[in-house]
């Protein structure tokens, strides 16, 4: 209703919100002397509405301890640790590394003790070098070009993580969400599928971004699952998801001769596992993968086994 809520958007009641303006971020961003990398596929949020709306959409408990990837200028993290019991954020470049203690502290005083730095590469994190309680949700305004690996690797590395929440390219967001058989499904879709079942879960305009992104951007939620029973270890089945999206337009019988060491072997495995050998690497859910390399493993039981 028109006039139901105070000045800032926010409804009678409501807790404070903590927020950069858009003037803000660039001031930020002139005294620390950062420019947007394009490499380091850097483009900061800058409204308040679209934190909100990520904050929301997350689903945070008060007992969540957060993990947030790039966190940037701290738009979203000030967003973040109102809702959270702690976020820990992680962050590739030294100077935003350096400053975002000095901007919590800064706009949200009362919440500074609830936030933790380090200065790393989230692609390159072990669980061991994260200070503070394990991670239980992912939010976070990920990186373009390494969002996929990133998300991988986290979710190997810590199983604490539940839950999460990332903004990614629209193009790589349908990939992560996409379900066998589609178009756009492969290697990402898999590999992700081994650990949580994600979904879409909206768009985000390219105008709440700084510098304006020339790339679509979405929502990605996920929670994690249990991986498909198997005696296979994750490396041997995703060693066949790999060979069978290298080639993918290739029957599997093709693509994963060199994986099975020839044709006739990988319909050998391909038949064992009960899957058509004419059949394409996109038609197979990450089960099917699993029984595939639980195939080869029973063929070989002499070949070690990675946990």
């Amino acid at each position: 209703m028109v006039g139901s809520a105070s000045p800032g958007g926010q409804p009678p009641g409501a807790p404070r919100e903590h927020r950069l303006a858009p003037g803000e971020i660039r001031e930020l961003a002139r005294k620390l002397d950062v420019r947007p990398s394009k490499r380091l596929g850097q483009n900061f949020v800058t409204d308040a509405g679209t934190v909100r709306r990520i904050v929301s959409l997350a689903d945070l408990q008060p007992d969540d301890v957060v993990l947030e990837v790039g966190p940037g200028f701290g738009s979203l993290t000030l967003g973040l640790l109102p809702a959270a019991r702690q976020v820990t954020a992680i962050e590739v470049d030294p100077s935003l590394a350096a400053a975002l203690p000095v901007t919590v502290a800064a706009h949200a005083p009362s919440l500074s003790r609830k936030l933790t730095v380090l200065t790393a590469d989230a692609l390159r994190v072990g669980a061991g070098e994260l200070p503070g309680e394990p991670p239980t949700a992912l939010v976070a305004n990920l990186p373009y070009n390494v969002a996929v690996p990133v998300v991988l690797h986290l979710l190997a590395e810590l199983p604490t993580l539940r839950r999460g929440l990332v903004m990614v390219q629209a193009e790589v967001a349908d990939r992560m969400c996409a379900a066998p058989g589609s178009r756009v499904y492969g290697t990402p879709s898999v590999k992700l599928a081994w650990y949580a079942a994600a979904r879409p879960a909206g768009p985000v305009p390219r105008s709440v971004f700084w510098p304006v992104p020339n790339v679509d951007s979405r929502l990605v939620a996920f929670t994690r699952r249990d991986p498909p029973d198997t005696t296979a270890s994750r490396e041997e089945v995703f060693a066949v998801v790999d060979a069978a999206f290298r080639q993918r337009r290739k029957t599997l019988r093709a693509a994963l001769s060199g994986w099975a060491g020839s044709a006739p072997e990988a319909e050998r495995l391909l038949r064992a596992a009960r899957i058509d050998p004419g059949a394409r690497g996109e038609s197979l859910g990450v089960a099917e993968f699993a029984r595939l390399a639980a195939a080869r493993r029973s063929a070989s039981p002499a070949a070690p086994r990675t946990i």
